[in-house]
C-alpha cells in the first residue's frame, strides 16, 4: 500500500466508475476535510451513496471506509497549515463542549499509546539512556516543551545530560559537536515534524551516537533515523496537537530510570530538599 493515498488515488483514477471519481476529486482538491468525514457524509457531500464511499475504499485497497480515513489523516497530518487545521476543527468540535471534546480525544491517545507502545523498545530505550556517557535531548518547535520537560528530570537523575536549544542552526550542531559513540540522542518531534531534529539525530547518528525517537507513528521521519523508536499517539486539535500521550510515555521513562537507580536516587533528592529549603525554592504553608 502506498503510503501517500493521493497518489494512489490518481494512479487508480483511470478505472474509476463516475460515483467513484466524484468521490476521487473530492479528495484530492478537499482532502483535509474528507479526511475527517463519515462514509455517509462523504456520500452525502459528493452526491453518492454511502455503499459507493464503501466500495470506493476497497478499490484502493483497504478492508473498509476506516482504513482509508486513517490513511489521508495520517498522511495530512504534517502537510496542513495553522489555517486548515482551524477550519478542519469547525467541523469536529462543537464549540459547546470543546472541554468534552479535547479531554475525550485526550484519553483516546492514552489508550491508543498504551496498545502501541512495544515494550522491548521502551526497556531497550530505558537502558541505553541509563548506560549512556552522555544524554542529548532535543525537541523543537512545540516539542520543545517535551524536550524541556525530559531533560529537567534526566538531570536529576544522571551524569552528563544536555538539552539541545534551538538558538540557531549552527548552534545547534555547535551543541552536539563532541557527541559520540556510547552517548545517546534523543530527538522528539510531533507533526509538523521539525527538519532541524531530524537533520540534528541524522548527525548524531553519523557520529556514532544511539539514537532514540519519541514521535507519533512509522511514517515519521523519525522512524528510519532512530535505533530504538517510541509511538505516542497525538492527534491535531484545532491549531495544535495534544501531546497529552507522548508527555505520559515520558513520564514513564522518567520513573523507569529512576527505579534503576533507587539508592542515588534518594540521596539525590534528600540533598534536593536541603538545598530548596535553604534557599526558599518553594513557598511553605
Amino acid at each position: 500500500m502506498e503510503k501517500d493515498i493521493l497518489t494512489l488515488i490518481m494512479q487508480k483514477s483511470p478505472g474509476f466508475s463516475k460515483g467513484q471519481r466524484r468521490i476521487s476529486n473530492y479528495i484530492l482538491e478537499n482532502y483535509d476535510k474528507a479526511a475527517f468525514m463519515t462514509a455517509g457524509k462523504l456520500g452525502k457531500t459528493v452526491g453518492v451513496s454511502e455503499s459507493t464511499v464503501v466500495r470506493f475504499a476497497a478499490e484502493l485497497g483497504y478492508d473498509g471506509y476506516p482504513g482509508m480515513r486513517k490513511a489521508l489523516q495520517e498522511m495530512i497530518r504534517n502537510r496542513l497549515t495553522s489555517v486548515q487545521r482551524i477550519e478542519v476543527a469547525k467541523e469536529l468540535i462543537d464549540d459547546a463542549n470543546v472541554l468534552e471534546a479535547v479531554l475525550s480525544s485526550d484519553l483516546d491517545k492514552l489508550q491508543a499509546t498504551l496498545d502501541l507502545v512495544c515494550k522491548d523498545s521502551f526497556d531497550a530505550a530505558v537502558e541505553a539512556i541509563f548506560s549512556a556517557n552522555h544524554t542529548y535531548v532535543m525537541g523543537m518547535r512545540s516539542s520543545a516543551c517535551l524536550a524541556s520537560f525530559m531533560g529537567y528530570y534526566l538531570n536529576l537523575l544522571l551524569e552528563n545530560v544536555r538539552e539541545i536549544h534551538d538558538t540557531s542552526i549552527s548552534e545547534v550542531y555547535e551543541q552536539i559537536l563532541r557527541i559520540r559513540e556510547g552517548d545517546v540522542f534523543i530527538g522528539i518531534s510531533y507533526p509538523r515534524y521539525s527538519s532541524r531534529t531530524v537533520k540534528a539525530m541524522e548527525f548524531a547518528k553519523s557520529a556514532g551516537a544511539k539514537v532514540i525517537g519519541i514521535t507519533d507513528g512509522k511514517n515519521s521521519p523519525l522512524t528510519d533515523i532512530s535505533d530504538i523508536c517510541l509511538f505516542a499517539k497525538s492527534d491535531m486539535v484545532s491549531f495544535l496537537d495534544s501531546l497529552v500521550a507522548p508527555l505520559s510515555l515520558i513520564n514513564a521513562l522518567i520513573v523507569s530510570i529512576g527505579m534503576k537507580s533507587k539508592d542515588s536516587l534518594s540521596d539525590t533528592f534528600n540533598r534536593l530538599e536541603k538545598i530548596w529549603i535553604k534557599y526558599g525554592v518553594y513557598e511553605r504553608y
